[in-house]
């Protein structure tokens, strides 16, 4: 079975298929969702599989997810006041546009550095 080394001689570490890891391993994400960190600790295994196939190079790149041991995992830090004063600035500051300085419902688009208006003014003038 392709991706499975339990034993990490292969891939230096712990590696299993998609669906086969053993109970008591958990992603970051599966953590989150359980309201709970990695805690700081190491990596213990992995999960690799075939990703989507690029239409141009045809090629399936190999993707990864790390595994981190549920016991050993602490609370989810709470949002305290300030956190959440961080927060919200550092989202105000990517909703606000460089140029004309108007902060918008939306994130602005990092491809144009500000938003669509300033970006191209001949469709801003038209609307």
């Amino acid at each position: 079975m392709k991706f499975f080394d339990p034993n990490g001689k292969e891939y230096g570490i712990p590696t299993f298929p998609r669906r086969l890891a053993p109970e008591g391993l958990a992603t970051r994400r599966q953590l989150r969702a359980q309201g709970l960190r990695p805690n700081g600790q190491d990596v213990v295994a992995q999960i690799l599989w075939h990703g989507r196939r690029d239409p141009l190079t045809r090629v399936r790149p190999v993707r990864a997810a790390y595994l981190y041991r549920i016991d050993l995992a602490a609370p989810v830090r709470p949002m305290t006041p300030g956190r959440a004063r961080a927060v919200a600035a550092m989202m105000r500051a990517r909703r606000t546009c460089p140029d004309c300085l108007v902060t918008y419902p939306y994130v602005i688009p990092t491809s144009l550095g500000c938003c669509p208006g300033c970006a191209d003014p001949s469709t801003a003038l038209a609307a």
